[in-house]
C-alpha cells in the first residue's frame, strides 16, 4: 500500500535527526514506499470549504546537515490529495495549535489524521491524565497561593509546572521551607492565564522518569530518562539521558487501563511518563518523543509499528 502522507511539523532545517521521533517516522514511511509532503501549521488555509496547505514534497536521509531535500512548493488539498496527515508540530499547546486541530477535524471524513485532532484538543497532557488520578502522585491544579502553601505543608516537597508546558520547561522543585514560593506563584499567575499544576515531589525521580510508548493502545516499548546532575527534570531536551528499561507490573497495569481509551479516541501514537515504576504524571498526545533511543536500546522499529497501525486503520 503506497500512501501520500502530509506531515504537519516544525521547520525541517531545525530538527535534530539523531533523536527526533517525527524524522524517524518519516524515514520509516519512505522505506515503505510512501510519498511525503512537509508543511507547517501556518501554511494551512481554509477556502471554499476545502482545507489546503502550501507543502513541499520531501525526501529524507539520515545525514546530519543534509537530512532532507524539498521539491517545488505545491498547493495540496489535505482532504483529496493525501491519505494520511501526521500532526506532529511541537507544543506549546496554544490557540494556534488548537485552531489547527479545528481545521484538521474538518477533513476527518476524507483523510486519516494522526493523532485524531479532536482527541488531541480534548486531551491536553496534564489534564487528560486526571482521568487516571488513581495512578498519579498527589496533584492539585490551582492559581491560589494559600492552597499551594497548604499542599506544601501536607507533602513536604512539591513540584510546580505550567499546565501547557513542554520539554521540561518552567518545572520547579520547591522544598519544605517554601523559599520563593510566593514569588514563583506570582510569576506563574502573571505569565499564564490558566492555572498551574502542583504535585507532591517523588524522590525516585533521581533514578529516572520512564517514557512508555503506546501505539494504537498497545505497549511498543520504553526508555528510562535519568536527570542530569543537579536536576529533577529528566526530559532529554532538558539534559536527561536515556537508559534501557523494563516495565513493572504497575506500569503494565497503567497501560492496560488506558490502552482501550487511547484506541477509541484515535490517539495512535502516545507517550506516557511514569516515575518510580508506579506514579503516572503525564499522557503525551501532541508530539510524543523517545522512539529513537527506545529502538536503539531494544532493537525495535517503532516507526514500522506506527505505520503498520496506520495502514491497518486505513484498510
Amino acid at each position: 500500500m503506497s500512501l501520500n502522507v502530509a506531515v504537519q511539523m516544525d521547520p525541517m532545517e531545525g530538527i535534530k535527526i539523531g533523536g527526533d521521533s517525527t524524522f524517524a517516522v518519516m524515514l520509516s514511511a519512505q522505506e515503505r514506499g510512501h510519498t511525503l509532503y512537509h508543511y507547517t501549521a501556518p501554511d494551512l488555509t481554509w477556502r471554499d470549504a476545502r482545507l489546503l496547505a502550501r507543502a513541499h514534497p520531501v525526501t529524507v536521509q539520515r545525514v546530519v546537515g543534509d537530512h532532507f531535500t524539498f521539491g517545488d512548493e505545491q498547493l495540496i488539498d489535505l482532504g483529496r490529495d493525501v491519505d494520511v496527515v501526521l500532526m506532529r508540530q511541537d507544543p506549546p499547546f496554544d490557540l494556534s495549535y488548537i485552531t489547527a486541530t479545528h481545521l484538521l477535524e474538518r477533513i476527518e471524513h476524507e483523510t486519516l489524521v494522526i493523532n485524531n485532532p479532536a482527541s488531541v484538543r480534548n486531551a491536553p497532557e496534564k489534564l487528560f491524565v486526571l482521568d487516571y488520578a488513581r495512578f498519579m502522585p498527589p496533584t492539585m491544579i490551582t492559581r491560589n497561593i494559600a492552597d499551594v502553601r497548604s499542599f506544601l505543608a501536607e507533602h513536604g516537597e512539591i513540584v510546580v509546572k505550567p499546565l501547557y508546558g513542554n520539554a521540561g520547561n518552567a518545572v520547579f522543585h520547591i522544598r519544605g521551607d517554601g523559599s520563593n514560593l510566593s514569588a514563583l506563584v506570582e510569576l506563574f499567575n502573571t505569565s499564564w492565564v490558566e492555572p498551574f499544576m502542583v504535585q507532591a515531589f517523588i524522590p525516585q525521580v533521581s533514578k529516572g522518569d520512564k517514557r512508555i510508548v503506546l501505539v494504537d493502545g498497545e505497549v511498543a516499548g520504553a526508555i528510562n530518562r535519568i536527570p542530569g546532575s543537579g536536576e529533577i527534570r529528566s526530559n532529554l531536551a532538558a539534559g536527561g539521558s536515556a537508559t534501557k528499561t523494563e516495565l513493572t507490573d504497575r506500569e503494565l497495569e497503567i497501560c492496560a487501563a488506558m490502552g482501550p481509551e487511547l484506541k477509541k479516541r484515535g490517539l495512535l501514537f502516545v507517550g506516557i511518563d511514569v516515575i518510580g515504576g508506579e506514579w503516572l504524571t503525564e499522557i503525551n498526545v501532541t508530539s510524543p518523543t523517545g522512539i529513537v533511543s527506545m529502538d536503539a536500546f531494544n532493537g525495535t522499529d517503532t516507526g514500522a509499528v506506527i505505520w503498520a497501525a496506520i495502514e491497518k486503520r486505513l484498510r
